[in-house]
């Protein structure tokens, strides 16, 4: 059968190395095989499978450096992951046996108990019968902070095998945001990584494990190895398979190009999440350490970890040229060495470090600020009513003077900005049926955290001041304390400070324990967000579109309002509805449109007036390189895309979860009250957009109200002042 597309020239920076204990792997992993009944008598594999795919080849060249019993400890997760997704694929996907196919995974959590005392149940099939035999050998090596890290790891690649079989029932391909977001469980990279830690002798320290450098590293990691993956696997997976969880297909069927430009698209993404990798390893990993103290042995494991991933990248790579299971005819697959297999030949090509990968390193690098004109806005279709608040115009008139008590209007704004922007307006769309007292408190939130998205960048991005802003940051968050929301006044000082704890202490005072706890973390990674920007802006780096998307969620405060709708169900829905993939989709797809409707808004704003690299519109020009109006229309149909997975969402999926979990009328409710908070957050800002004084041309050059930013005053102020373009052109983009 003729190949589909021709394979792209691959971005691999690092040699692969082999794992000399290669040959014992191999004939362990065949034994282990036979006697966990994944060979004759399974039917899925045969041995002839088992040796055509090779998986020791695969662990040999992602783990070069452990030792042997290791490998073929390693070497048999492997076999027993592909054996799983050939079982679930046979029997639950060609079927389209979603009720079986749930069974199955709801028993299979079972046989990774934290403590090994308790024991497992009975096997009753191959996968059950090696999960519980490999979970025996590997925990008692491994910390309990790991095991629990590895088993939810293991239970998302399992679980979302019905992600991927519910989309084959319905006919229906995933957006390319989705896709990530969803690959990265079913695929099991994730997963990959956890056993790096085991096989390279290197856990990662609890104390940073979810800390945004490592798991930016682990997921870019991911995201490569997927898409990789997907580019070998096209042939196998969509044509002979019928999958449609491709990331080939799923660009082929958004931007409506031929196979071999969605896959080079694909090859170029993947270019990305591997330069990302670079960076954040290079830049944010050792700034890290060095903040939280880590020890010389936990900064060894970090590193050691980050090399683990790296030889993961590049042995995987190798591994795909080779395995009967992929798409790679005509490839040279001839080791470079005379050493018997010890160097891979990838990196040796020295067209995966210049030419087109070291084109794309050099446009996030070199954005230059220039006059763009209006904004290009499209027709938006949100099929969600608008309903404001009957308070509006009280909430205007107290959180206008709350803003003044709290010292915001003396520097970057004044009231008139202020006047401008109505942040009430927006609280009544998102909020309609808010008490007088809840609007207005709505309505100082996002006072508050608009404030800091502009102060942060004016004060200390351009002065480059990075530590002064993590400083900021601690302060901040000691202005809510967990236990007694009230004390925060006492170490209040600046007005950010001052006004944090006000709105602190009256948001969390009649909050439960649990409940702050939650809202704290929103805030947090909103704080922690704004130090991601000024990392980039320090960097002058436009981001990779991946990591935008997923930080822009947090810079935007997502989390933090969509916390406050949750809240209000606190009880009514079990812990694990709210944790579950379908709300997560739900929530993730209505926070981009959002964020997409935003950039298209303030593209003007933020790239002729400020010098921002932090825009939807940019980035996508970027990756693209692509021209203004072609990148608006992209970012455009991502926002749609989007909007369709949240209705998808809603009418399929919520059904769908609330049998797997036997809701009862009341916690339904609570559901349907949530989804339409949601639409009504859609609603509210959209409606802000189209009328705040802030993003129009006649705001931003000066009309009665104008919104450029004031200038700092004091010692160190000067290098805040913007320098604006002296021309602006007048062209509309129709």
């Amino acid at each position: 059968m003729a190949q589909p597309f021709e394979l792209p020239d691959f971005y691999v920076p690092y040699p692969a190395r082999l794992n000399p204990h290669v040959e014992e792997a191999r004939r362990h992993t065949t034994q282990w095989a036979r006697r966990m009944g994944m060979l004759e008598g399974s039917g899925i594999w045969e041995e002839s499978d088992l040796a055509a795919h090779d998986y020791a080849l695969l662990c040999a060249s992602t783990h070069p450096d452990c030792d042997a019993e290791a490998l073929s400890l390693v070497t048999d997760w492997y076999v027993w992951v592909f054996f799983f997704d050939d079982h679930f694929l046979e029997v639950f996907k060609r079927t389209q046996d979603r009720a079986g196919g749930k069974a199955y995974l709801d028993r299979l959590p079972a046989f990774m108990p934290m403590d090994l005392s308790r024991g497992t149940p009975e096997p009753t099939n191959p996968v059950e019968a090696g999960l519980a035999d490999l979970w025996a050998r590997t925990v008692p090596a491994m910390s309990p902070a790991w095991r629990a890290r590895f088993a939810l790891s293991t239970e998302n690649l399992l679980n979302e095998s019905m992600w991927e079989l519910s989309n084959i029932n319905e006919g229906r391909i995933a957006n390319p945001l989705e896709y990530i977001e969803m690959r990265r469980k079913v695929g099991g990279a994730p997963w990959s990584a956890g056993l790096v830690e085991y096989a390279a002798g290197a856990e990662v320290p609890e104390s940073v494990a979810d800390s945004r450098p490592l798991r930016v590293l682990r997921d870019a990691f991911s995201d490569a190895v997927h898409l990789r993956n997907d580019l070998f696997s096209y042939q196998r997976e969509v044509e002979e398979e019928g999958e449609n969880s491709n990331g080939v297909l799923v660009l082929e069927t958004f931007l409506g190009c031929t196979t071999q430009e969605a896959a080079d698209a694909v090859n170029d993404l993947l270019t990305s999440r591997v330069q990302q990798f670079e960076n954040t390893a290079l830049t944010e990993v050792p700034a890290l350490c060095l903040e939280r103290g880590l020890s010389p042995a936990e900064c060894a494991a970090v590193a050691a970890y980050a090399k683990g991933l790296q030889d993961w990248q590049s042995g995987g790579h190798e591994w795909h040229l080779r395995s009967s299971r992929y798409m790679n005819e005509g490839v040279d697959t001839a080791w470079a060495s005379p050493l018997d297999g010890v160097l891979g030949t990838s990196a040796l090509d020295i067209r995966t470090l210049f030419g087109r990968p070291a084109a794309a390193r050099l446009r996030t690098l070199t954005h230059r600020p220039q006059p763009v004109g209006p904004s290009w806005l499209p027709e938006f279709d949100l099929p969600f009513a608008l309903s404001l608040s009957p308070h509006l115009d009280d909430a205007r008139a107290a959180s206008l003077a709350w803003a003044s008590r709290m010292g915001l209007l003396n520097d970057i704004w004044d009231e008139a900005k202020l006047a401008g922007f109505d942040f009430a307006l927006c609280s009544a769309g998102l909020d309609p049926d808010a008490t007088p007292e809840e609007l207005e408190l709505s309505a100082e939130w996002l006072t508050w955290g608009t404030y800091g998205d502009d102060y942060y960048p004016l004060v200390y991005g351009r002065t480059r001041d990075l530590a002064g802003a993590r400083l900021s940051n601690e302060r901040l968050k000691q202005c809510m304390p967990v236990d007694e929301p009230e004390a925060g006044a006492a170490v209040a000082v600046a007005p950010m400070e001052r006004s944090l704890a006000d709105l602190w202490a009256r948001t969390a005072g009649p909050m439960s324990p649990s409940a702050r706890q939650s809202l704290r973390r929103a805030i947090d990674v909103m704080l922690d967000s704004w130090l991601w920007e000024l990392h980039n802006q320090a960097q002058h780096r436009v981001p990779d579109p991946v990591d935008y998307m997923e930080m822009r969620r947090l810079t935007f405060g997502s989390d933090l309002t969509m916390s406050l709708a949750r809240l209000r169900h606190e009880g009514e829905l079990p812990p694990e509805i709210c944790a579950s993939g379908p709300l997560r989709s739900l929530e993730n797809s209505a926070a981009d449109y959002a964020c997409l409707l935003n950039d298209l808004f303030s593209y003007q704003k933020e790239i002729e007036y400020e010098g921002e690299v932090h825009n939807a519109v940019l980035v996508v020009q970027t990756f693209f390189d692509c021209d203004y109006p072609t990148a608006a229309a992209m970012t455009d149909g991502l926002m749609r895309s989007r909007l369709r997975e949240f209705l998808h969402v809603k009418e399929h999926e919520l059904l769908l979860l609330c049998e797997d979990f036997a809701l009862d009328e009341k916690a339904r409710a609570a559901l349907g009250s949530y989804v339409g908070e949601l639409e009504d957050w859609l609603a509210g800002i959209l409606n802000w957009h189209r009328g705040v004084r802030r993003y129009r041309e006649e705001d931003l050059r000066g009309g009665a109200a104008p919104w450029r930013l004031g200038i700092p005053t004091g010692l160190g102020t000067s290098a805040c002042r913007l320098t604006l373009p002296a021309q602006r052109s007048k062209v509309r983009v129709q």
